[in-house]
This record gives structure tokens, sequence and C-alpha cells, in this order.
């Protein structure tokens, strides 16, 4: 193996994946919601960031809807 390569020739090529990121967002939940994916999270190793995602898009593919009265 080289010390040393010189990779100035290459070519860059745009991220095929960029589409698929994850955007940042600032989102205000309630302190019980957000303990219930915390605990959730210490309990199955998942960061609760990735569980309210997966649960979010489990609510998008299965066509989940709310119906919110304020009566």
């Amino acid at each position: 193996m080289k010390a040393e390569y010189d990779l100035s020739s290459m070519k860059s090529r745009p991220n095929p994946y960029a589409a698929r990121l994850k955007k940042p967002i600032t989102m205000r939940l309630g302190e019980d919601v957000l303990n219930y994916f915390k605990e959730m999270a210490s309990e199955t190793g998942v960061p609760y960031q990735t569980l309210i995602n997966l649960y979010l898009r489990d609510c998008m593919a299965n066509k989940r809807t709310i119906d919110i009265r304020w009566d």
C-alpha cells in the first residue's frame, strides 16, 4: 500500500442516495410522548428519533388519518 495517493484526477459524482437523506427539523413534542419514545429506545437499543421516524413512516405507509375535533 502506498503511503500517499494522488486523488486530483478523480472525478466527483453526485450522491445517488441524496434524495433519501433525512432532513433535520425542529419539532415540539409533549414531555410524555418524548419519554415514551426514549423509554422504548432504551429497551430496544434503537435511537428515539429513529423510532419516531419509523412510527411516522408506518402511519404514512398505512395512510392513517386522525379525526381531531375542537368542539
